[in-house]
C-alpha cells in the first residue's frame, strides 16, 4: 500500500491529475456553504429535518447535503444523471439513436454526449422551476415561511443560479473525467456523500455516549458496515468470464487467439436500488407536501419499518435489476457484435445460438445480482429498526462509495502499471 502511494506521487502525470481531480472536488464542496438568495436558513434547516423520508431526502443524498441548505449547488448532479439514463433508454428504442450509437462510432458518441447536454438544461430547468415555486409556499414546523420574500423575482434569480450550478457541476464531471481521475459525475456524487460521514459518526457516538445507543448496538452497526463494504467489494468484483475465440488471420494458419467476455455479477450498479426507493417515497412525499389525510394509511404502510415497504422493496429492486441490466447488457447486440468480428464461443454456433446461451447465462447472473441488492439494501434498514437510530451507510451510499471508490484505485492502479510497462521497454 505505502509503494502505491509512492507511485502515485513520483509519477508526474499521475500525481497532476490526482492534484486537478482534488482541485475541483474542493470547488464543488466549497459551493455547499454558498446559499440561494432569499432563503432563511434555520427556517429551512427545521423543515427538511420533517423531509428525510420522503424523495427530499433521498435527492439530498446525491446532490451532498446542498438541497437541505439550500445553496447554488443545490441540485447537483443529478439533472446529468438523469438525462442519461434517460438517453440510455431513448438508445435502446429510438432507431436513430441507436444508428448513432452502433454505426457513426466516434461521431456517434459525440451527438448523444451532445443531446444529453441539451436534455441536462432541460431538466434541470425544470426541476428549478419546481423547486423554487413549491419552496417559497412553504413555511417551517414552527410557521416561519422559508423565503424572504417569496415571488416573480426570487423565481427567476433562484432558478438562474440553481440551472448555472447544475451545468457548471456538470462541466466540473467533463473536466475530471478528461483530465483527471476517474469517471467526473460519479467522483462528484462520492465527494458529496464522503462529506457528510463525519457528522453522521458524531451523531452516533454522541448517541452512545449519552446512553440512547447500547455497546451492543454500536457493535452491531460497525460490524454490519464492515459486512456490507466486504460484500460489495465481492461482488462488484465478480464476473463471469465466458471463453470467446478469434481467427488467428495475420498468421495465416487458422489458429484461433483464445480471449474471454467478462459479464459482471452485478451490471446493474446501484440503480435498482435508486429506481426502488423513488417509487416508494413518491407516494409518501405526495401525500406530505398536499397534506392528504384521506391516504395517511399509506404513510404507515410505506414507512421504513413497515413489513409492507420492505417486501416491495426487495421485490422492486430484483425487478429493476433485470429491467436495467436488459438495456445494458442486450445477449442480441453481443452476439451480433461478436460474429461481426469473427469471434465465437467454443461448442456454440454464432447467431441465435450464441444469443440464447449468453441470455441463459446472464439471466443466472442477474438473479444472484438481485438478491445481493437486495441483502445491502435491507440490512441497513434492519439495523436502524433494531437500534432506534437513522443507518446512513445504507444500501445506496454504501455501493456508491465503495463502487466509485474501487473503480478509481482499479484506474490508479492501470496507470502505474502502464507506467512501470513503458519503463520496462525503455530499458
Amino acid at each position: 500500500m505505502l509503494r502505491w502511494i509512492v507511485d502515485l506521487w513520483e509519477i508526474k502525470e499521475l500525481r497532476r491529475k490526482f492534484l486537478f481531480t482534488l482541485a475541483l472536488l474542493v470547488i464543488y464542496r466549497l459551493g455547499a456553504h454558498i446559499p440561494l438568495p432569499g432563503i432563511n436558513i434555520d427556517a429551512l434547516s427545521e423543515f427538511f429535518a420533517q423531509m428525510q423520508n420522503s424523495i427530499f431526502g433521498l435527492y439530498d443524498i446525491f446532490s451532498g447535503g446542498n438541497l437541505g441548505k439550500m445553496t447554488v449547488f443545490a441540485l447537483g448532479i443529478l439533472p446529468y444523471i438523469t438525462a442519461s439514463i434517460v438517453m440510455q433508454l431513448l438508445t435502446a428504442t429510438v432507431p436513430y439513436l441507436q444508428q448513432l450509437q452502433k454505426e457513426e462510432g466516434d461521431y456517434g458518441r459525440y451527438k448523444i454526449q451532445e443531446y444529453t447536454k441539451y436534455l441536462t438544461l432541460l431538466v434541470a430547468t425544470l426541476q428549478a422551476l419546481f423547486i423554487t415555486f413549491w419552496l417559497q409556499n412553504q413555511v417551517s414546523p414552527s410557521g416561519t415561511p422559508l423565503v424572504y420574500n417569496p415571488g416573480l423575482g426570487f423565481v427567476i434569480l433562484s432558478v438562474l443560479i440553481l440551472v448555472a450550478g447544475a451545468m457548471f457541476i456538470t462541466w466540473l464531471g467533463e473536466q475530471i473525467t478528461k483530465h483527471g481521475i476517474g469517471n467526473g459525475a460519479s467522483l462528484i456524487i462520492f465527494a458529496g456523500i464522503v462529506a457528510r460521514f463525519p457528522d453522521m459518526v458524531m451523531e452516533i457516538w454522541q448517541r452512545f455516549k449519552a446512553g440512547q445507543l447500547s455497546i451492543i448496538d454500536l457493535a452491531l452497526i460497525i460490524l454490519a458496515v464492515i459486512a456490507i463494504i466486504v460484500g460489495i467489494v465481492i461482488i462488484q468484483e465478480a464476473e463471469r468470464r465466458i471463453p470467446i475465440q478469434y481467427p488467428q488471420r495475420n498468421l495465416g494458419f487458422g489458429a484461433p487467439t483464445a480471449s474471454y467476455l467478462p459479464i459482471k455479477l452485478n451490471p446493474a450498479g446501484v440503480m435498482p436500488i435508486i429506481f426502488a426507493q423513488a417509487i416508494l417515497i413518491f407516494p409518501t412525499t405526495i401525500i406530505q407536501m398536499l397534506h392528504i389525510e384521506s391516504l395517511a394509511f399509506l404513510k404507515e404502510w410505506l414507512s421504513f419499518e413497515s413489513p409492507i415497504y420492505n417486501i416491495l422493496y426487495v421485490v422492486l429492486i430484483i425487478v429493476f435489476t433485470y429491467f436495467y441490466a436488459s438495456i445494458i447488457l442486450n445477449p442480441q447486440d453481443i452476439a451480433e457484435n461478436l460474429q461481426r468480428a469473427g469471434a465465437f464461443i467454443p461448442g456454440i454456433r454464432p447467431g441465435k445460438e450464441t444469443e440464447e446461451y449468453l441470455a441463459t447465462v446472464i439471466n443466472r447472473l442477474l438473479f444472484v445480482g438481485a438478491i445481493f441488492l437486495a441483502v445491502i439494501a435491507i440490512i441497513p434498514v434492519l439495523i436502524s429498526i433494531k437500534t432506534n437510530i437513522p443507518f446512513y451507510f445504507g444500501g445506496t451510499t454504501a455501493l456508491i462509495t465503495v463502487g466509485v471508490a474501487l473503480d478509481t484505485l482499479h484506474r490508479i492502479e492501470g496507470h502505474i502499471t502502464m507506467k512501470r510497462y513503458y519503463k520496462f521497454l525503455s530499458r
